[in-house]
C-alpha cells in the first residue's frame, strides 16, 4: 500500500481561500458604518466613503431610488450597492442599500455627490436619520 501524501502548502492555500472568502462575505454583508468627530465613514466591502458633516448640503429619507446605471458594484435580492451614474443628470451616486424595500438616507456633498444608503432594520436606519440630523443641527448653530 502506498502512503498518501499531504501537502502542508496545499492545504494552507485552501485554508486562507476560505478565511479571505468568510472575510469577504462579512464585509459585504451589511454596511458598516460610524459617525465620530464630524465625520460619516461607511464601509460596505470595497466601496468607502468618509463625509465631513460640514460638507453636507441636504439629508433627506426617500422610498425609492432614481432610475440608475451601475458602473461598478452590485445587486443580490433586496441588496443593491456600488458606484452608479444618474440616468437623468449623469451624477456619480454611491449607492449602500442593504433592503431595497425600506426607506433610504440621501445624502447630498459637496454640491452634486449623491450617496443613498440604509441599513437592514429600518429602526437603525432611522436612528442614523436622526443622528446625522443632529449633527446637522449642531454644525448650522455653530456658523455665525
Amino acid at each position: 500500500m502506498r502512503k498518501r501524501k499531504r501537502s502542508l502548502p496545499w492545504n494552507l492555500v485552501v485554508v486562507a481561500t476560505v478565511l479571505l472568502c468568510l472575510l469577504a462575505f462579512v464585509e459585504h454583508y451589511k454596511n458598516w458604518y460610524s459617525l465620530k468627530d464630524g465625520n460619516l465613514k461607511i464601509l460596505s466591502g470595497a466601496y468607502y466613503q468618509k463625509i465631513p458633516l460640514v460638507q453636507v448640503d441636504s439629508l433627506l429619507l426617500v422610498e425609492r431610488l432614481p432610475e440608475m446605471e451601475r458602473q461598478s458594484g452590485f445587486s443580490w435580492k433586496a441588496r443593491e450597492k456600488g458606484v452608479f451614474r444618474d440616468s437623468v443628470r449623469a451624477l456619480r451616486v454611491h449607492v449602500f442599500v442593504d433592503d431595497l424595500r425600506q426607506q433610504k438616507i440621501k445624502l447630498v456633498h459637496r454640491d452634486s455627490l449623491v450617496l443613498y444608503m440604509n441599513l437592514g432594520d429600518s429602526l437603525e436606519t432611522q436612528r442614523l436619520f436622526a443622528e446625522l440630523q443632529l449633527g446637522l443641527d449642531a454644525l448650522a448653530g455653530d456658523r455665525p
